[in-house]
């Protein structure tokens, strides 16, 4: 699932509400070395909010299922279920090592699935191949 761009920073999409998380996923993307521009949202209206916007479009999604309110597997159902937004590629990134949780993210048309904390060769791996 290479998503390396020839043509500039990759625009990564963050659904992350801890800070502490953010915090640990930016220093995974530096030491990955991927060129990206990172936006950050810190709940589920934010990120359909970004979504939605035109010119904000990222190329891929890293979306946290613990968030606050409406959570990521609702979120994740949403994307997946729009078209205009349907064939961005999201990647589960989560403390859940829950089977359910696995299956239903992949059944709801997740791209992948990766458990905290990140592995920074796994990371990279999908998103230059």
């Amino acid at each position: 699932m290479a998503l390396a761009k020839a043509n500039g920073p990759l625009n990564i999409l963050l659904v992350e509400d801890n800070p502490a998380d953010v915090r640990l996923t930016q220093e995974a993307l530096k030491e990955s070395a991927v060129p990206h521009n990172l936006l950050v949202a810190e709940d589920s209206g934010a990120a359909m909010s970004i979504l939605r916007t035109e010119g904000r479009r990222p190329d891929v999604i890293l979306l946290d299922l613990g968030l606050p309110g409406t959570d990521g597997r609702e979120v994740l159902a949403t994307i997946k279920s729009d078209i205009e937004l349907e064939d961005i590629p999201v990647i589960v990134l989560t403390m859940s090592r829950d089977e359910f949780d696995i299956l239903l993210s992949y059944n709801l048309k997740a791209d992948n699935y990766i458990t905290k904390p990140i592995d920074v060769a796994r990371l990279k791996e999908l998103l230059v191949g």
